[in-house]
Parts: C-alpha cells; structure tokens; sequence
C-alpha cells in the first residue's frame, strides 16, 4: 500500500491512489501520529483517473468521521494530478460536497487554487457554550462551519473553546476563531471537528471570508493569516475561489506489521 503525503501550511493529508476500502478505525490507525503514518485526514482517490473527466476522492478525517470536501485536500490532488499528468494545469475534482475547479499555476512552486462554488451564511447571532459567549455567523461551504468574531485571537481560545463549540452542532461543526485585522486581512484559528486544532485548514479559511464579506466587514479579496501561514481568498458572486501553497512531503509505503495491523482493526 503506498501513499503519498502533502501538506498545506502544515494541513496535512495521506493520499492513497488507488483508495483502497478502509474503516474508520483503520484511517484512525493510520493517522496517528505515534502509532500510524500521522495525518489530519487521508485521502482516496477512486480510479482508474482520466484527468478528462471529474476525479472523484473520498474524504475521511483523523477521527475516522467523514469529510464531504477538504478545500486543502481538493488542491492536493490538483498537485498530484499536475506529477502524473505533466502539461496539464486544470482538473475537476468530484466530492460529495460537488465538483470542484481546480487551477495549478505553479507546479515547482506548489501553487494551487481551488473554486468551492457558493456558500450559505447565515445572519449573525449570539452562541453561549459553556458559560462563554460568541458572536457568530454559521456557515455551509460543503461543510458547517461555526465562524466566530472576537476582538482578538489565539491558539489558546481555540484550544479552550473549539471542543466545545464543535460539539454544540448536531454532527459537530468546524470551528474558526477569526479576527477583522481590516478590509482585505482576517487572522483566523481553526479547530477542526475530525481533527481538533490545526496550523491551517482551506474551508475553515474560506467560511471566515465568506461570513466577513456577508457582514460588510471585508472586501471581496482577503488574506487570511493563519498560524501555518496565509492563502488568497475571493469571495464573488460565482462563489469563492481560495489559492495558497501545497507541498509533497514524501511518498512512502506502508510496512507489513502496519497492513496486518491495519487488517485486524478492518
């Protein structure tokens, strides 16, 4: 079973091409980081893939849950599309959360950018979970996102907070603690919902923008800092388009004690 591994600002991924079947407790084995390969998320590809027709990937969090669409999972596969299929720049990648455009306009550099169409966001309102209070806007971009506003952020709200939020949705919801630095630059934390705390993470990246511009408080092009770095993000009346860094880290090949270990958790 061999794998390769990228990361987007330090978002990391598994990427098994072919995806082969595996059970939430096989992709939580894998993800560890002591015990498995360690990861925030794997991703399958279902082939034989014909970069002429939408690539369909399946998604699964570090927790084993389902992700409908990883906007840094989704700029990957563009960039190990690019490796295989040299000379081609554009793809369509398939999720249940619908397809996505997919734009490399750097292969050497790992710059990729990434269409998630349109998102709902709701009207702000206030949230109460365990005894703080947040000013927030909740958001659907394939997935559902808590987006809340706070005269400033750090690692250590989302580290005090985010379980608790995530867990206040029915199906837990991803999490961003963001900041309005101005008109065109949010500072945002994320804690995921399948993966808990994270340097960075695409949609979480795209949801702030997406309710920053519904509430007026930005323009319709951002930057969004996070801890493991910065993307682009516009947000239009098509949807939004986000655009940042991927990096492979290394390919690999799972070991014989790991597939038997792998098998029996199966």
């Amino acid at each position: 079973m061999d794998f390769t591994k990228y990361q987007a600002l330090g978002n990391d991924y598994l990427l098994l091409d072919p995806g082969p079947p595996l059970t939430p407790a096989a992709v939580r084995l894998l993800c560890d980081r002591r015990l498995g390969v360690g990861a925030d998320g794997v991703l399958l590809l279902d082939g034989p893939v014909d970069v002429d027709r939408p690539v369909a990937v399946r998604t699964v969090n570090a927790d084993g849950s389902p992700c409908a669409r990883s906007a840094n999972g989704v700029r990957m596969v563009g960039l190990h599309l690019a490796g295989l299929h040299p000379g081609t720049a554009r793809f369509t990648v398939a999720t249940p959360a619908g397809e996505s455009a997919v734009e490399v306009t750097d292969a050497a550099a790992g710059l990729v950018s990434v269409g998630l169409g349109p998102a709902a966001v709701s009207p702000p309102r206030p949230l109460a979970v365990a005894g703080a209070g947040f000013d927030m806007s909740f958001v659907d971009n394939g997935n559902p996102h808590a987006v809340l506003f706070l005269p400033e952020v750090g690692a250590g709200v989302a580290h005090e907070h985010g379980e608790a939020v995530a867990a206040s949705f029915p199906g837990r919801a991803n999490v961003q603690f963001v900041h309005v630095l101005g008109p065109d630059r949010l500072r945002v934390e994320v804690y995921e919902r399948g993966a808990g705390y994270t340097p960075a993470s695409g949609a979480s990246a795209c949801a702030a923008a997406s309710a920053a511009h519904a509430r007026g408080l930005t323009g319709g092009r951002v930057a969004v800092l996070m801890p493991g770095g910065s993307v682009a993000v516009e947000v239009g009346g098509d949807g939004v388009r986000m655009a940042g860094e991927v990096r492979k880290v290394f390919e690999g090949r799972i070991s014989a004690a790991l597939r038997r270990a792998l098998e029996e958790v199966r």
